[in-house]
């Protein structure tokens, strides 16, 4: 796929980025992702595969709205590769390397449908469990995604958002403004005249605290594939009002993994907590990540990140330890 807009192979933003990172989660030859697509839904959706046919378990990796698949790979593929594990990290619509199906606006009802179908033709052609791992937004896909699917064996998130809640749209929007006034004219956008209607997720979101260096954010922010992406009004509706199949008193598909920030300035722990605390039926844990950003690019949180996983997908492949 050289020279592709459906590769990174030629894309310098996540490079820059990765130097912010501590040189063990560089990429090496024996440790780095091979690039493939999976043609689906009229999507070519852009993946980023750590194969390791001996591992006993795979994670797959799920961005949020202002990352994409790279950025999950940099921050976890290196060391879980080591450890072990099998990884693939997706780039839903709008976002990365994934090519958009032709003339389709895509809602974020789609990106759960799409993360339940990756799930299970990964399962299909290999029945090796399965453990999802999501960072920001994506830390509460991986939880619509279990409720619906329901044959995954954990989720991992950093932060678990129920944006139907009004403190966590609040609290996460860019402003008052944009959680009371233009979230509502954001559903009442979602219509065949104006659905396709496109902002700055930036101006939408708290996109100024993704991380907490200023010239890595300046990166961030001008990479379209990412924190410089902009979302329709369909996809900031659906994001803002999707109810999950199981609601969190109800949730009794997998143990769940919190790895929350500690020095994170978009989505402190409170707001995760509304989501957890109702969730009895599952074993819930908590990890704070000490000094470490929304997308943290510290130690020894990135450490403590990657030690809260391993001990997590050990848990797993121990179900008495549970």
């Amino acid at each position: 796929m050289a020279g592709s807009n459906l590769s990174y192979q030629n894309q310098e933003a996540w490079k820059k980025i990765q130097k912010f990172l501590p040189q063990r989660l560089h990429f090496t030859p024996e440790h780095s992702p091979e690039e493939d697509i999976w043609e689906h839904r009229g999507h070519k959706l852009h993946l980023d595969r750590w194969r390791n046919p001996s591992a006993k378990l795979r994670v797959i990796l799920h961005h949020g709205v202002g990352t994409n698949g790279r950025q999950m790979s940099m921050l976890l593929g290196v060391p879980l590769h080591k450890a072990g594990y099998e990884l693939v990290a997706i780039d839903m619509p709008g976002y990365g390397c994934t090519q958009r199906a032709n003339n389709t606006v895509v809602s974020y009802d789609e990106w759960v449908q799409i993360g339940c179908d990756f799930v299970d033709h990964e399962l299909d052609k290999d029945p090796r469990p399965v453990v999802l791992y999501g960072l920001s937004a994506g830390g509460m896909l991986t939880y619509h995604v279990a409720a619906r699917n329901r044959k995954v064996k954990g989720i991992i998130g950093m932060t678990f958002l129920d944006q139907r809640i009004q403190q966590v749209a609040d609290e996460t929007a860019r402003n008052m403004f944009m959680s009371r006034v233009g979230v509502p004219a954001a559903k009442l956008s979602n219509n065949p005249l104006t659905a396709s209607m496109a902002l700055p997720m930036s101006v939408a979101s708290k996109m100024s605290t993704l991380v907490n260096n200023p010239e890595a954010l300046k990166i961030f922010l001008a990479d379209k594939t990412s924190a410089g992406s902009w979302a329709t009004m369909r996809f900031l509706s659906t994001y803002a009002s999707y109810t999950p199949v199981l609601e969190p008193a109800d949730f009794d598909v997998c143990p769940i993994l919190l790895t929350q920030p500690k020095e994170d300035n978009w989505t402190p722990l409170h707001l995760s907590q509304l989501v957890l605390s109702k969730v009895k039926k599952v074993p819930v844990k908590i990890v704070q990540l000490e000094n470490a950003g929304h997308y943290p690019l510290e130690d020894p949180g990135l450490q403590q990140l990657v030690d809260a996983i391993l001990a997590f997908l050990d848990d797993i492949l121990s179900p008495h330890k549970l």
